[in-house]
């Protein structure tokens, strides 16, 4: 058996987890290609015009991803912590898709709760039985995929540089190149270096999160407010860069808890949507650039007009 699994959304936070478990029930996994051009019309073709540009990515990796697989894997992935949720259209998500692409194949859409081993494992019993009946393998495979996924690092700290940014937002926005036409590249070519959430310890960004007047209900509003505050607080970073995905609900209440925050610490917001010329992205990541670059060679930073 063939299982389908879309490089969109959070598969760049749990390829690991899912290719070696149904690798483990004896299925052969499939994946899409990487973000592209005719993914992204596809995805535009066949998903609502309200939805996100993540979201509508991942319509267009299941379209291209369908007639290659027996079943298809469709996250409906719910809670990655205890009383907190990632966003509506992840709670949706198959409906959406089954309800826009015709011809689909049979699909795995079990709610996914991964604030736990033993929550997730009640995911992969369910999933794994459309694979194969006996549970022992389901069982054996759900462990060595835990255990994969446990080990699996992610996370962008570049070294080297004299001048670093905090790169801020959803995961799937970060590191899906496409997405964000190249932006780790493209600093790094302007001579700036890149670090992300995963280097800064949970502890520190609950701390931060302390100081709201209420914790926020999704999980990555959390984060990536409690990365902010705590790079504004150490100021181990000379800028910080927020990628946003134009009709992103969270993200429309987040960049402005961040921004009162932030004085006068460099702050650029960069919305992405369908739209695939770069010339706009390329003009404001320059400009920042050269922002930074005059901060950092005149520690008065004082303007010219005094």
């Amino acid at each position: 058996m063939k299982v389908g699994i879309p490089k969109g959304l959070l598969y760049c936070k749990y390829n690991d987890f899912l290719t070696v478990f149904f690798s483990e029930l004896g299925a052969e996994v499939v994946t899409s290609e990487d973000t592209n051009k005719e993914i992204l019309d596809e995805g535009v073709k066949y998903c609502v015009d309200e939805a996100c540009l993540p979201v509508k990515i991942f319509h267009g990796h299941v379209s291209k991803l369908k007639e290659k697989c027996d079943i298809i894997v469709l996250p409906r992935i719910m809670q990655l912590y205890k009383n907190e949720y990632i966003c509506p259209k992840f709670c949706g998500l198959p409906e959406m898709v089954l309800n826009s692409i015709d011809n689909m194949p049979p699909s795995i859409t079990d709610p996914i709760y991964a604030f736990s081993k033993k929550s997730l494992y009640n995911w992969a019993k369910a999933a794994g039985k459309k694979i194969t009946p006996n549970s022992f393998i389901v069982k054996n495979a759900f462990i060595k995929a835990y255990d994969k996924h446990l080990q699996s690092t992610s996370g962008i700290k570049d070294e080297g540089y004299d001048i670093n940014v905090a790169l801020i937002g959803h995961p799937y926005n970060i590191y899906d190149s496409y997405v964000n036409m190249n932006l780790v590249n493209k600093l790094n070519n302007l001579g700036i270096g890149v670090e992300t959430m995963e280097f800064t310890q949970s502890l520190s960004i609950d701390l931060e999160i302390e100081q709201l007047f209420k914790k926020p209900f999704w999980t990555y509003l959390k984060e990536n407010y409690g990365f902010a505050a705590n790079v504004l607080k150490e100021k181990n970073v000379e800028g910080i860069i927020y990628v946003s995905s134009f009709n992103c609900g969270t993200d429309s209440v987040i960049i402005e808890l961040i921004k009162n925050i932030s004085g006068s610490f460099p702050f650029l917001t960069l919305k992405i949507d369908e739209h695939t010329g770069e010339a706009g992205l390329n003009t404001r990541i320059e400009a920042f650039a050269d922002m930074l670059e005059r901060r950092v060679n005149n520690e008065s930073n004082i303007p010219t007009h005094g």
